[in-house]
């Protein structure tokens, strides 16, 4: 009878579980990628912004001024956002290390109980091999018996003859 663990459907539930939350934790370092990307971008408009004020007309440095202003302002606001995204993100990345280890348990239940089964398998066969030695035994020591008694009566029979 091969090897039936009973606790599978708990290991495959948590299984799908643990895939599940990967997804999860895919889509919020997304989500994190994807704000740093919008930082990055933001920081090079303020640069070529500076570049730009550099060499423009002096009338224009009001306006230059309010919108460094505004893409610094952006640049707090994205920087925040990152924030919140970075403590979802680790915040997945917590509960897919507790799935993990959630299947771990369970996959090392599953471990020592196969090996529970096979020294179970192993002492049974044991057992077995056992009891067709002591039927041999018996057979061969009734084998045995019987020819001594067969050649004490042959040497019997040999010795009226005589």
């Amino acid at each position: 009878m091969p090897f039936r663990y009973r606790l599978q459907k708990v290991l495959d539930f948590r299984i799908r579980k643990k895939e599940a939350q990967l997804l999860v934790v895919q889509k919020a370092q997304q989500a994190v990628y994807e704000a740093e990307e919008r930082i990055r971008q933001n920081q090079e408009e303020i640069e070529q912004t500076i570049q730009n004020k550099k060499t423009a007309d002096f009338k224009m440095m009001e306006y230059y001024d309010s919108y460094l202003h505004h893409l610094w302002d952006k640049a707090d606001a994205l920087e925040q956002e990152r924030q919140r995204l970075q403590a979802i993100l680790d915040d997945e990345i917590q509960k897919l290390v507790k799935c993990e280890q959630e299947v771990k348990v369970v996959e090392k239940h599953k471990e020592k109980q196969r090996e529970a089964y096979l020294e179970e398998e192993k002492a049974q066969e044991l057992k077995q091999f056992s009891e067709i030695g002591v039927q041999r035994f018996f057979i061969h020591s009734r084998e045995s018996a019987e020819e001594k008694e067969l050649e004490e009566e042959l040497k019997r029979i040999e010795s009226e003859f005589e």
